[in-house]
């Protein structure tokens, strides 16, 4: 049967992960996995909720070992965990600190006894067709969904990931800002590691003051895994960071102006991934040197009228996108919009990207997204919404701006201030926290 090794490479000495109380080898790893997995109780399902990172490769590991699928959902709320249950109800979660489960069976990350690491040999192997994770879409445009993944496939996703850095032969030490359950987490800290030679600090450092301390508590070169809210609070907040070789963005669009800020502030060039949930991560470019994204090696992309169909590589089978791409003749393409993005209000087109780009850049906003609700308004008509953080400026003043900026046809109606938008830990905002914010502001008639 084909395998596939845990980690790439046979250097046991190599540091894999960085913690306060120093590092942790390969062989290190080996070990520990390997005595996790005899402790575990027994289940088919490990739901890993541990938030050290170190931590939860020792359980993805020993879950591997062991013959389980890790589930790896992006939310850790009562509703998710419960569904969870109803679909996996031999699950048991994993957990370090106080991490609530909700009633779901627990077991918490054991004191491991002494490990012997010189009697790790070698690096085994996973059967490459052994479902290994199953994760979760963000449920930013509905319920999210099961993704399952593959031993293989992951192997090959770190492996393309690396390739596309230009982490081949220069690995870095990686801090993230964003959780190692979301998929591009996943992908960009914990498989860039197993499979890319890179190293990770353990912790998931989020505020500014805490990122600067991740990123002197490694070694460089360093690449720093964050996302554009998450980056855009750590360069308001106007703290000297340690120096740093790569800025790696996903999960939202990423401004020109961002990250030509970003890589004025720390000189090191930053880079956005492409992906999703369903397909992994599919293509990169360099924000600032234009819009065309570049294809990670041996992934495709083709098209069937408006929908885009990602395939090849480390994806599994064919993926129907939820974006509109247009492919160039390079072989690159640039993106229009989401599909559920898409607003079309009296005839006329828009993407609730582009209006949130529009009013995020007005001075004085902090932070912003445009809601378009299910139901029209009693005339036939939809209504957009737009929730702003801007403290202070005034509604008027923040109308007046953006009409010089937007058809009048897609002013917000209304356009209601808030103190913070329900972002989740990637900086997201879910669809069903829009909803609330909606029915609490809006739904009862309030403006």
């Amino acid at each position: 049967m084909n395998a596939q090794p845990l980690i790439s490479g046979t250097d046991l000495d190599r540091v894999l992960a960085w913690r306060a109380d120093g590092p942790r080898r390969v062989g290190d790893f080996l070990a520990e996995a390997a005595a996790l997995a005899a402790l575990l109780p027994a289940g088919g399902a490990l739901l890993n909720l541990c938030q050290d990172r170190y931590r939860f490769a020792l359980g993805f590991a020993a879950g591997l070992l062991g013959g389980r699928v890790s589930l790896q959902p992006s939310s850790q709320s009562a509703e998710t965990l419960h569904d969870l249950q109803a679909g996996f109800p031999d699950l048991v979660c994993l957990v370090d600190g106080d991490t609530d489960c909700h009633g779901l069976p627990r077991f918490d990350f054991p004191a491991l006894p002494a490990v012997d690491r010189d009697a790790v040999g070698a690096v085994p192997g996973i059967p490459a067709d052994r479902l290994a994770a199953i994760l979760f879409t963000s449920g930013s445009t509905g319920k999210p969904q099961a993704q399952p993944k593959t031993w293989g496939k992951l192997v090959a996703n770190g492996r393309a990931g690396a390739a596309a850095l230009g982490l081949n032969g220069r690995p870095h030490a990686i801090v993230g800002t964003v959780p190692v359950q979301h998929s591009y987490g996943f992908e960009s800290t914990l498989l860039l590691a197993l499979h890319g030679g890179c190293s990770f600090w353990a912790g998931k450092p989020f505020y500014p003051q805490d990122i600067a301390a991740a990123l002197a508590a490694v070694p460089a070169p360093r690449l720093l895994v964050t996302t554009p809210f998450h980056l855009s609070t750590l360069l308001a907040a106007g703290i000297e960071l340690p120096p740093t070789d790569l800025l790696l963005s996903a999960t939202a669009p990423l401004s020109t102006a961002l990250a030509a800020e970003a890589e004025a502030r720390t000189g090191a060039p930053l880079l956005e991934i492409y992906g999703s949930t369903e397909s992994g991560q599919l293509a990169s470019r360099r924000t600032t040197a234009g819009d065309a994204w570049t294809l990670l090696p041996g992934t495709r992309i083709d098209t069937d009228g408006d929908t885009a169909y990602a395939h090849g590589a480390h994806v599994e089978g064919w993926v129907a996108l939820s974006d509109l791409l247009e492919t160039l003749p390079d072989g690159r393409f640039r993106l229009i919009g989401r599909h559920a993005d898409l607003v079309n209000i009296a005839g006329r087109r828009t993407s609730l990207a582009y209006l949130n780009h529009q009013i995020a850049a007005i001075p004085g906003v902090v932070d912003a997204a445009f809601y378009l609700p299910d139901a029209a308004a009693p005339d036939g008509i939809a209504r957009l919404t737009a929730f702003v953080v801007a403290p202070g400026l005034e509604r008027r003043a923040l109308l007046a701006a953006l009409r010089e900026r937007i058809d009048a046809i897609f002013l917000p109606r209304p356009l209601v201030l808030v103190d913070a938008l329900p972002r989740n830990s990637t900086g997201k905002l879910p669809r069903s926290g829009l909803q609330a914010l909606y029915a609490e502001k809006v739904g009862n008639g309030r403006r």
